[in-house]
């Protein structure tokens, strides 16, 4: 069974950046969409930035100009690129893939917290 596995979380303080990774540990074939969800606790969880299968963009209004959403096809990984942090980007990230009309794959989230 395929598994997403991120990495890159942490601690880090306002203004710097982080570099999230998810990596798939098997193939997957007919990708239609790779993105990044945040959670905070309590509340629902929500797309930060996609990319599709064409390599359109898409990010949430409160993170565009800050993050940057790339992938690797060859190695079924995407990354999140996250510049000048603020402590409202604290959440649990999670990494997101969906292939063909019903596969539908989840990481199991990884910390970032932005603090001083």
């Amino acid at each position: 069974q395929v598994q997403l596995v991120e990495s890159g979380g942490g601690l880090v303080q306002p203004g710097g950046s982080l570099r999230l990774s998810c990596a798939a540990s098997g193939s997957i074939l007919g990708i239609n969409f790779m993105g990044w969800y945040r959670q905070d606790p309590g509340k629902q969880r929500e797309l930060v930035a996609g990319i599709s299968s064409g390599g359109s963009t898409n990010y949430v209004d409160s993170v565009k100009g800050r993050f940057t959403i790339a992938r690797d096809n060859a190695k079924n990984t995407v990354y999140l690129q996250m510049n000048s942090l603020k402590q409202e980007y604290t959440a649990v990230y999670y990494c997101n893939i969906r292939a063909g009309l019903k596969r539908d794959y989840w990481g199991k989230g990884t910390q970032v917290t932005v603090s001083s």
